[in-house]
């Protein structure tokens, strides 16, 4: 076999029936390399749907419950410390920031390892008018970021019905 029977562009015979080269070795071997690429990357794109950042991307839970006298904020921080929090209330918003910075090096025997993982959670959550941002409590435990906010008595005011009449 020479170089020229197995490169498409030095056939000597052009015709539309040559031209189709789905059974050509340089066909076969790109079909299979794509595969070849392509299982690899299925394979990498399944690992990476399984590994979860629970700091990273803001993608924090959350959820918010009203009651008659306080709104109650409840946010998942796993793997964060109180230290790496930040809660503040600005114009009727509370802004919850966390930010995660972990370090490993080790160093044994015949290898080095050093890893860095970063990860930042900044969610801003719009409040009702009413809210006393004075008396507000923030508190930590488990992961779980927990703000409580009071609500004065003045904005709750009774609720008139209108009715609403066809014209």
């Amino acid at each position: 076999m020479q170089i020229k029977d197995i490169l498409p562009w030095a056939q000597k015979d052009h015709t539309p029936e040559a031209q189709s080269d789905k059974d050509h070795p340089i066909t076969i071997l790109q079909n299979e390399l794509n595969q070849v690429f392509d299982r690899f990357k299925n394979r990498f794109d399944q690992k990476i749907e399984a590994i979860e950042w629970p700091w990273s991307g803001g993608d924090a839970k959350s959820d918010i419950v009203e009651t008659d006298k306080t709104i109650e904020v409840s946010v998942e921080l796993p793997g964060m410390d109180m230290e790496d929090i930040e809660v503040s209330i600005t114009n009727d918003v509370l802004a919850i920031k966390g930010e995660k910075k972990v370090e490993r090096q080790e160093e044994k025997k015949g290898y080095y390892l050093s890893e860095r993982q970063y990860g930042a959670v900044y969610r801003t959550i719009p409040l009702p008018a009413g809210i006393d941002g004075k008396k507000a409590e923030a508190s930590f435990k488990n992961g779980v970021l927990t703000v409580k906010l009071p609500q004065t008595l003045d904005t709750k005011t009774e609720v008139k019905r209108i009715e609403v009449k066809s014209t």
